[in-house]
C-alpha cells in the first residue's frame, strides 16, 4: 500500500520560511515523479514544483521560481519543499504527489497523493 505523508506546514508571517517533508512508503520510486502541489480555499489544486527521482532535475511553477526549493533523499524516500520570502497568496494546503510522468503537466498525471498539510501566511 502505497502511502506519501507529508508534515511542515503551519502558520508563518510574510518574508518567513517553512519546509515540507513527504514520506514515501509501499514501492519503489526510483522511476517517479515526485512533486507538489497546492489547493487555496476556492481555487483548484495547482502544480508547485517536481523532480525526477532517478535524474534529480526540477521544474518549478513560475509563482515559486526563485523562493521555493524542491529535493529528495534516497535514503530516506522523503521529498521536500524548502519555502522561502512566503507570501500571503502562498497560503493553501499542500500536498505531496507521485507519478510515472512528470507532474509538471498536471493533476492528471499523480497516480499517489498524501493528505495535505495546511500552510498559512499572514500578512
Amino acid at each position: 500500500q502505497v502511502q506519501l505523508v507529508e508534515s511542515g506546514g503551519g502558520l508563518v508571517q510574510a518574508g518567513g520560511s517553512l519546509r515540507l517533508s513527504c514520506a514515501a512508503s509501499g514501492r519503489t520510486f526510483s522511476s517517479y515523479f515526485m512533486g507538489w502541489f497546492r489547493q487555496a480555499p476556492g481555487k483548484e489544486r495547482d502544480f508547485v514544483a517536481d523532480i525526477s527521482w532517478s535524474r534529480g532535475t526540477t521544474y518549478y511553477a513560475d509563482s515559486v521560481k526563485g523562493r521555493f526549493t524542491i529535493s529528495r533523499d534516497s535514503a530516506k524516500n522523503s521529498v521536500y519543499l524548502q519555502m522561502n520570502s512566503l507570501k500571503p497568496e502562498d497560503t493553501a494546503v499542500y500536498y505531496c504527489a507521485a507519478g510515472a510522468g512528470a507532474l509538471r503537466y498536471g493533476r492528471s498525471y499523480a497516480d499517489y497523493w498524501g493528505h495535505g498539510t495546511q500552510v498559512t501566511v499572514s500578512s
